[in-house]
């Protein structure tokens, strides 16, 4: 079968434009997306299908869609909605709507291993979904780190159901994360999902699967049914629970509820990790008060006025200067943050902040081997996952989230109908603000939008003074540019970094991080920039 050259920027299916990898393995490539027809960004998985009739095609498209259904009703919020399955080109090409999540196979990729905590509870979660799939006679089959979706707050989600018993071909994505009976071609049920899970705390503590892929399905297939396991070297105490996921004989499994006390006697033994250890256990975001200030007036020209915030505080006015006029900038994006440019190009006048980009991941030894990577990356600090210490995500109203400081809280909204709004964050009396804004009124030229809408107001500011060039960019796959200035508003001088991109269809986004000029090398500061560009995303707009 010939490889499908799908680029980004074009389209699939004829509706959906193709925007970022978010993820890739063996078999299946998937992309953040646009939905031309709506509007809003979604998710699209391409599978390579084996060959045959095309009626094929249709009924793998219609059992996906079927079973995605079924499944949404019985573990509702924990497996991914499939809003359409579409064969194209010997490809099955499935559209879900947004996971606000992160692939676990990126999460490895960037972190390279997990600690046993870390592992175990990412595993109770899975077994919850696949639990209500199995009571209800489903089994996933396909199931590997990129159909898992970590979630900064609640559970997992997990996408690619629908794909097992659908076509002959044993596996349809990932053969190394296949059951050795899949490999075999013979029937595939609970104990199949079982070894996959299995695979996969395997990967989580070991930063590598069991099996390791040879290039072609058949290869690996083969490797599965027939080499002995690697033994695990840092799964701990979840090492004798994973070696028995792993045992060829399905028959020798332990079941699931083996499986969960297990998870929990290992959850049990960190006192850290004991509460929400309880697979179902949803934990929700901490509450967090927020602040109502009255919405700003603005004007038609809302990319060019300047917002006057309602409070006396110093650091509103300057938020309100520096982010005044941001209808245009496009701001952050949506999307992988792994392959997307977070750090802000140097300036002309002080270095712009180094982004460490992520632990690689651990070499891949021979399949007979057992010597692990040298050292291990450090696991994320403990309370929500992947986020620094003392940092929170933010959901807002308005349909996008951010990372923030957890002392930080909304300053002020200002709204014109639904076209346009800008959102300010920081704490009373404290000129570190960070500002989002969306407009529906947006050019295609990222760089002049700086130019032409933003800087002109701010020339006419106190001391205001530009660094540097506006900086032209991309920005987790969308056209971008930065641009960053001084300028002062009754008080010490400030400093702020603006970065924004273009959704496209006039709409746009940008983030503006506001800091005192004299410490805007801060390891904070920095520390500040960092996360909010690696952790925006925007809602539907």
């Amino acid at each position: 079968m010939g490889r499908a050259h799908v680029f980004t920027h074009q389209s699939a299916a004829g509706r959906y434009r193709l925007v970022e990898v978010v993820h890739r393995e063996p078999r299946h490539v998937r992309w953040y997306a646009d939905d031309l027809g709506t509007g809003r960004p979604c998710l699209v998985t391409r599978i390579a299908l084996p060959k045959g009739p095309s009626e094929l095609a249709h009924r793998v498209s219609s059992h996906v869609l079927r079973t995605t259904e079924g499944m949404a009703r019985r573990c509702p919020g924990r497996t991914a909605t499939v809003v359409d399955a579409v064969d194209e080109a010997g490809f099955l090409w499935t559209v879900t709507a947004w996971i606000d999540g992160t692939p676990l196979g990126e999460l490895l990729g960037e972190e390279g291993t997990f600690s046993h905590v870390r592992a175990a509870r990412i595993g109770l979660e899975l077994l919850g979904v696949l639990d209500a799939a199995h009571a209800a006679g489903v089994t996933h089959g396909e199931l590997s780190p990129g159909q898992v979706f970590v979630r900064e707050t609640g559970p997992v989600v997990v996408a690619g159901f629908g794909l097992a018993g659908s076509t002959p071909a044993p596996r349809l994505t990932s053969p190394s994360y296949a059951s050795p009976e899949q490999a075999r071609g013979e029937h595939v049920g609970p104990a199949a999902d079982l070894w996959a899970l299995g695979a996969i705390l395997y990967t989580m503590v070991e930063g590598r699967p069991p099996f390791r892929d040879r290039g072609r399905p058949e290869s690996t297939l083969k490797a599965v049914d027939r080499l002995p396991l690697r033994t695990p070297v840092r799964a701990g105490p979840l090492t004798q629970i994973v070696q028995g996921l792993l045992r060829k004989d399905a028959r020798e499994r332990p079941t699931g509820q083996a499986v969960r006390e297990a998870l929990v006697r290992v959850l049990g033994e960190d006192p850290g990790a004991a509460l929400g250890a309880v697979p179902g256990a949803v934990p929700g975001p901490r509450p967090r008060g927020t602040r109502s200030a009255a919405l700003g007036a603005v004007g038609r020209g809302w990319g060019r006025r300047t917002t006057v915030l309602g409070t006396a505080l110093a650091v509103v006015v300057v938020a309100a200067v520096v982010l005044a006029a941001a209808s245009g900038l496009p701001g952050t994006g949506s999307g992988s943050a792994a392959d997307v440019p977070d750090t802000p190009p140097a300036s002309a006048s002080a270095p712009a902040p180094s982004i460490p980009s992520g632990a690689a991941g651990p070499g891949e030894p021979d399949d007979r081997g057992t010597s692990p990577p040298s050292a291990a990356p450090a696991p994320a600090p403990s309370g929500t996952a992947g986020l620094p210490a003392g940092y929170r995500l933010h959901r807002a109203p308005e349909g996008f989230s951010v990372a923030l400081p957890e002392d930080f809280e909304r300053l002020d909204t200002s709204r014109m109908s639904d076209l346009a709004y800008r959102v300010t964050f920081g704490v009373a009396g404290n000129t570190r603000t960070l500002a989002v804004t969306y407009s529906e009124r947006i050019g295609p030229d990222p760089v002049a939008v700086w130019r032409d809408d933003v800087e002109p107001p701010l020339e006419r500011t106190a001391a205001y003074e530009r660094i540097g060039a506006i900086r032209a960019t991309t920005y987790q796959g969308r056209e971008a540019a930065d641009m960053e200035w001084l300028s002062a508003a009754g008080g010490p001088r400030v400093r702020t970094f603006g970065r924004g991109f273009l959704l496209g269809g006039g709409r746009g986004f940008s983030l503006r991080w506001t800091t005192p000029a004299a410490d805007w090398e801060e390891a904070e500061n920095q520390e500040a920039l960092r996360t909010f560009l690696r952790t925006f995303r925007p809602g539907s707009g």
